[in-house]
């Protein structure tokens, strides 16, 4: 099973690739979508032709998907929001099922501790997949992703301290 981990940004758009075979999970790529300093419907558009693009490539199988937090900067939670929707609409108008996990649940999974800072999260990832090389904050936090679904799907995590949202494939039709 491949598995494409997304963690949202209005400027910069981790991604991760993991393959999950047995309960082993493999790195297969990673990286950043950052956009150009234009206006945010562009910024947005970048972020899902990007995407559009690594799904292609990769074709996984499933979407890890980073949920919004909160913040004190309403302006920042909003572009962040619509950047997170962009992502949501890519992965729904490529009929790929899709999970969602809140930043606590990703850094529980990955590092054992819900307030990890990314650091230890960048560290965990880099250990737990064999990297040579840490990868960027960005690209770290959306292989979390992955990982933390590929850990729920094996059992890996306890029952109840990950949860998600599988989306129906017959939301991607835009019905009401």
């Amino acid at each position: 099973m491949r598995i494409l981990g997304v963690d949202p940004g209005s400027r910069i758009t981790g991604y991760g690739v993991i393959e999950l075979a047995d309960t082993k999970p493999r790195y297969v790529a990673s990286g950043c979508i950052r956009t150009r300093n234009d206006a945010l419907e562009q910024r947005l558009a970048q972020i899902y032709a990007g995407l559009s693009e690594l799904i292609g490539q990769h074709r996984p199988e499933v979407v890890a998907v980073e949920r919004v937090f909160m913040s004190k900067n309403a302006d920042s939670a909003l572009k962040l929001g619509q950047a997170r929707g962009a992502a949501i609409v890519c992965v729904a108008n490529h009929g790929l099922a899709m999970e969602e996990y809140a930043p606590r649940q990703i850094k529980q999974a990955v590092t054992g501790q819900g307030g990890a800072d990314k650091i230890q999260v960048q560290h965990m990832v880099t250990a737990v997949l064999g990297l040579n090389a840490t990868p960027q904050e960005d690209a770290a936090d959306a292989l979390a992703a992955a990982l933390t679904y590929a850990y729920s799907r094996s059992g890996l995590v306890a029952a109840g301290s990950v949860s998600s949202k599988r989306k129906s494939s017959s939301w991607r039709h835009f019905t009401p």
